[in-house]
């Protein structure tokens, strides 16, 4: 797969994650829109750093989708934005 589809996947799927809990799930975040998609495209990519190191043996069963495990980049994306959410929330 080139690079460019694999970046504009996890990009895409950072982004989803932080629409999806900033605006759906309305959860107060620091920094608002703009710090939930910063900590989404984190997320989304640290899970490249996963799959590069333990994707040939312990990941391989799960599905790509251009070269890019979908389910572990949803996954570190949405728990990197709840772990977030509990840090920044004024309770």
């Amino acid at each position: 797969m080139s690079t460019i589809n694999i970046f504009l996947t996890y990009t895409t799927i950072g982004m989803a994650a932080a629409l999806y809990y900033h605006f759906i799930l309305r959860k107060q975040l620091l920094g608002k829109f703009i710090g939930a998609l910063i900590v989404g495209l984190v997320g989304s990519f640290l899970s490249f750093v996963v799959n590069y190191l333990f994707g040939e043996n312990v990941i391989k069963f799960l599905s790509n989708f251009n070269g890019v495990n979908v389910f572990l980049a949803l996954g570190t994306a949405f728990f990197l934005l709840w772990v977030f959410s509990k840090v920044s929330s004024p309770k």
